[in-house]
């Protein structure tokens, strides 16, 4: 099969390569240029390109540099620059999956007659009783990230392959040192491409968009205290609210930037019993009843039972015990029972 391998510059598309070229296949080592400003984290850094075309030099694979600069913006960047302008909290790496990994570069191998598009993700593809396409956990459940993944379909997952899902972490290191790869000992990339370790999301932020100060406000309406920017507050949060310390402890339990406030409250008002998900996808067809809902990348997988949402194209979830309120635009992903397949997910709503 030809097989065109998205190469990161990490530790785990490494491997996935040579386990491509094990099971025989034709492959193709394929880095995405996507952020031109800078960046010194994340997978568009300078030295990331040079560690995966490195990698395919030893691997003895062409290597190839797409640019989709463009798409990123469009889809990644200029989203997430509006949505915390809208007091919205995005999930980038999510969205750059959904838009460019899964999409983009899919349809560009379709157009250069690859098989299969195949990635590092810790993931699993499988196949259910009726014979459709199962997205599952992957096998190292400490590096899981079927969550970040959970928008692809039935025709995405018949052209993508998760080579070192079935394995775990540890063995894809011993790989990498067995086999010499330069990759091996490389530290995880966690943090989103385009904000710098030195300027932050603040900085990257401000650059962009003009901040408001704001009240911070108690339910009942009190004022508490003021903070810079709204934009940079998030449901959830405790520190950096512009409270005096020594005080009770207070969360952010709401974010209202037209307004310019802030909404605090105790632990316990984060408690929500439903919660509104827009833009659903399914992996096959859509799903009601129980499932399992996660809320964060590592998060725990807790009970709730899905039913339409009174808007169009929303589905709500009604928890089975209150949990800590969402903030909007986190992704939201559905599992089945078993907590092992990927049902759907989409976007807590405002």
């Amino acid at each position: 099969m030809k097989v065109m391998l998205a190469m990161s510059g990490g530790v785990d598309s490494s491997v996935a390569g040579a386990l491509l070229l094990g099971q025989g296949h034709d492959v193709v080592g394929v880095t995405m240029k996507l952020w031109g400003g800078d960046s010194d984290s994340g997978c568009c850094s300078v030295s990331d390109v040079d560690d995966a075309r490195r990698v395919a030099q030893q691997l003895d694979i062409d290597h190839l540099v797409f640019n989709f600069g463009d798409d990123f913006n469009a889809h990644v960047v200029d989203p997430y620059v509006r949505d915390h302008a809208l007091g919205v909290t995005p999930n980038p790496c999510i969205e750059c999956n959904r838009h460019v990994k899964f999409d983009r570069l899919l349809r560009r191998a379709e157009q250069l007659g690859f098989d299969a598009v195949a990635t590092g993700h810790h993931a699993r593809i499988g196949r259910s009783v009726n014979g459709s396409l199962t997205l599952e956990r992957g096998a190292d459940l400490a590096k899981d990230q079927s969550y970040v993944v959970h928008m692809l379909d039935q025709r995405a997952l018949a052209r993508s392959l998760f080579p070192v899902g079935d394995i775990d972490k540890v063995e894809v290191r011993r790989l990498a040192a067995e086999i010499g790869l330069r990759t091996a000992s490389k530290p995880d990339s966690q943090d989103v491409c385009f904000i710098t370790s030195t300027g932050g999301r603040e900085t990257f932020l401000g650059d962009r968009i003009s901040f408001r100060p704001g009240r911070v406000v108690a339910l009942d309406g009190a004022e508490l205290g003021r903070v810079e920017a709204v934009e940079m507050v998030t449901i959830g949060q405790r520190r950096g609210i512009g409270l005096p310390g020594g005080g009770p402890k207070r969360y952010v339990v709401d974010v209202d930037v037209p307004n310019s406030t802030v909404v605090v409250g105790d632990d316990g008002d984060l408690d929500r019993t439903s919660l509104l998900v827009e833009r659903p996808t399914w992996i096959d067809t859509p799903i009601a009843g129980t499932v399992l809902v996660q809320c964060s990348a590592h998060g725990d997988a807790r009970p709730a039972a899905l039913a339409p949402g009174c808007e169009a194209d929303t589905v709500l979830v009604e928890w089975e015990q209150p949990q800590r309120r969402i903030a909007p635009g986190q992704s939201v992903v559905f599992y089945d029972l078993a907590d092992r397949c990927v049902l759907g997910g989409g976007v807590a709503a405002r």
